[in-house]
């Protein structure tokens, strides 16, 4: 009976079975996809990441410690393509105006079963609030944030993934929590 752990088919990939590559992608790519829609906000763009993120891990595997968790090793990646694609849309959207960036940037709601019409639109406002909240976040904090409240990572595995020490993806994470109340505030009711 074949060895079915990923150290397994990594090593049958090493050893030039290039189709073995595929029970990778098919046992971990659902899972780099919603790590990057939860990061980058659109289908589109999580689909280039989980591209970019098999490519990569495909050319680099030869750097892969079999001694280590591929999982792991594939979210660093997975996170880092994410980063950079915020980045470079960053940049991309600095160079053009305010008005051009609202417009581009209206996000579809993730619809209930059955809403009702006022739910539905109360939905929509919080949905697209949220995702111009974290527009406010640089890459990383994005990443770190996204990785705690959406992943449920612990800062331990943050770390791992992001390539940093504990106390900065803490600090990443605090600071994200932080820009997103003030960005969100308006949607707290305060009660007397």
């Amino acid at each position: 009976m074949m060895d079915d752990s990923d150290t397994a088919v990594v090593v049958r990939v090493l050893a030039g079975d290039k189709d073995a590559f595929r029970v990778l992608l098919e046992r971990h790519g659902r899972a780099v996809f919603s790590l990057a829609y939860r990061m980058t906000g659109n289908r589109q763009d999580a689909e280039d990441v989980v591209q970019e993120t098999f490519l990569r891990a495909f050319r680099y595997l030869r750097r892969f410690d079999l001694e280590a968790s591929f999982p792991v090793w594939l979210h660093r990646i997975g996170v880092n393509c994410s980063i950079g694609l915020l980045r470079k849309r960053r940049r991309q959207l600095e160079s053009r105006d305010q008005r051009e960036r609202k417009d581009e940037h209206a996000l579809v709601s993730t619809p209930s079963k059955t809403p009702s019409p006022d739910c539905a639109a109360l939905n929509a406002e919080i949905s697209q609030r949220l995702y111009g909240a974290l527009e406010v976040l640089s890459p990383r904090e994005r990443a770190a944030f996204v990785l705690r409240h959406f992943e449920n990572r612990s800062i331990a595995e943050i770390s791992l993934a992001m390539n940093l020490r504990e106390s900065a993806a803490k600090q990443c994470v605090f600071r994200a929590v932080q820009k997103l109340r003030r960005e969100l505030a308006c949607l707290v009711t305060r009660t007397p």
